[in-house]
């Protein structure tokens, strides 16, 4: 079915557009490696754009290494698209998994401070009125290469056990833990939403590119947030992981997540 793209959307330029389009097949797996792409002319039809658009598109793709051109063949899905880390997370092992990135990945810190959170943040950490937060923006790097862009908030009480230094070159969970927290659970939420300006630049994106939006708030084993954290992730470097199992009786079965210690 032919895919009329939009003219000013979110995405900027038509061009721009059908290279998050092709881009998002491949990189999903949906256009296998070795995949062949349609020709210039086809890919026009296809999207109703004109073939100068299609060639900025696909330009735009050799640059990321995801197609190659390939004389008497044309144009393929690479191998392996260069620079094609991809961090994943599984919900099941969420606090272990996220200290094992932290040590796996480097971190560059662009705020760092102390002050009031807004309402929806206070209340989710269970904050009492006038308290304040630790509020840290930072990017998340792997083999130099932004993934992610996190927004966190600490209670005061337990930020002040570290500084600027310590956040920019330790995992939190370990930072928190060395403060003597005990981390027991935590509630997260997972959407999407486009990049912002800023969020853009840091990331390495086109304003409005399509990100994986989570919010995650941690709690220790009294039940008191230590943790409000707001994840927006590059879907092409980040992926989340859900382990299954089945369960429930004959006449009403339903699948639910695989327990840690199952795997």
């Amino acid at each position: 079915m032919a895919t009329q793209l939009q003219r000013n959307g979110p995405g900027g330029t038509k061009s721009h557009q059908l290279f998050l389009l092709l881009k998002d097949a491949i990189t999903s797996g949906r256009m296998a490696p070795g995949t062949k792409l349609s020709g210039e002319l086809k890919l026009a039809e296809e999207h109703r754009v004109s073939r100068v658009t299609v060639r900025r598109a696909l330009e735009a793709l050799m640059e990321e290494g995801l197609i190659m051109r390939k004389p008497g063949v044309g144009t393929l899905v690479c191998e392996r698209p260069v620079g094609a880390t991809v961090m994943t997370a599984s919900v099941s092992n969420l606090l272990p998994n996220i200290v094992k990135m932290g040590e796996s990945s480097r971190v560059r810190l662009l705020e760092f401070g102390y002050g009031y959170p807004q309402d929806g943040v206070r209340e989710r950490l269970r904050l009492e009125e006038g308290e304040r937060t630790q509020l840290s923006v930072r990017v998340r790097l792997a083999e130099d290469k932004p993934f992610s862009y996190l927004t966190t908030h600490v209670p005061e009480r337990i930020a002040l056990s570290y500084n600027e230094e310590d956040l920019g070159s330790t995992p939190l969970y370990s930072l928190l833990e060395r403060s003597g927290v005990r981390l027991d659970h935590a509630a997260q939420t997972i959407s999407a939403t486009l990049a912002t300006k800023d969020v853009a630049e840091a990331l390495d994106v086109a304003v409005g590119s399509p990100l994986i939006s989570l919010t995650r708030v941690v709690y220790d084993v009294d039940g008191r947030g230590v943790e409000h954290l707001h994840a927006l992730y590059r879907p092409d470097r980040y992926r989340i992981e859900i382990d299954l199992c089945r369960a429930g009786d004959a006449d009403d079965r339903y699948w639910q997540p695989l327990a840690p210690e199952s795997q």
